[in-house]
């Protein structure tokens, strides 16, 4: 048992690492390599939690979310990576020394905000939580204070990816129909980010918001 917390704690760092990275790397190939990292660490966590509480269902989904976030997805964003012929993103609003001090902050926020759930159960789970809120916040930040639309892509996934932890921490693992549900709708937007972006391009030539913005002005 001490094994398999030690091993969750593992994870829970790994997703945290991770999370922060994507506000240092501007390469877009990079930061996919560091969103399939996420969902091969959301499928371990998962899969860490069914044996845990020796849960089949729970190992299903574990399979799913692996499949879905470390390839399906990240395979997606590839494409459209691919079709964009953009490399990196441009200076965002807010650079990257700032970004990672916000990072920071706010994973200390998540800490502050999450001990009433620590102390209501005090279990291996429950002290891992404020990594899944610190990736809510964090992904939030990045769809907010990025300019390409395909950075924008990854904060909405970061930030999901931070829901999908926050709820296998707090419940034990969701129920499978459930999580197949949520990762269904992901999967949706993406596919519709991913039409949207390559009318944006084909329409004014980049994914730039900025830049868009002041055509519309």
């Amino acid at each position: 048992m001490i094994v398999m917390t030690q091993w969750l704690y593992l994870i829970c760092g790994g997703l945290l690492l991770s999370t922060v990275l994507v506000l240092w790397r501007r390469e877009f190939t990079a930061i996919v390599r560091l969103l399939v990292l996420q969902g091969v660490l959301l499928g371990a966590l998962a899969g860490t939690l069914a044996v845990r509480l020796d849960s089949l269902e729970l190992a299903v989904v574990a399979v799913g979310v692996l499949v879905l976030k470390a390839v399906v997805v990240p395979g997606i964003l590839r494409r459209v990576l691919r079709d964009s012929g953009e490399a990196r993103e441009t200076e965002p609003l807010v650079n990257v020394t700032a970004s990672i001090v916000a990072a920071a902050l706010l994973t200390l926020l998540a800490y502050a905000a999450s001990r009433p759930i620590v102390r209501l159960s005090p279990t291996a789970e429950t002290h891992a939580v404020p990594v899944g809120l610190a990736m809510v916040l964090i992904g939030f930040f990045v769809l907010v204070t990025r300019r390409r639309a395909l950075s924008q892509i990854v904060g909405f996934l970061v930030l999901d990816n931070g829901i999908a932890t926050t709820a296998f921490l707090i419940t034990g693992g969701v129920p499978g129909v459930v999580e197949l549900a949520v990762s269904l709708d992901v999967l949706l937007v993406v596919l519709v980010l991913q039409v949207l972006t390559a009318r944006l391009r084909a329409a004014f030539g980049g994914t730039d918001i900025d830049e868009l913005q002041e055509l519309h002005d």
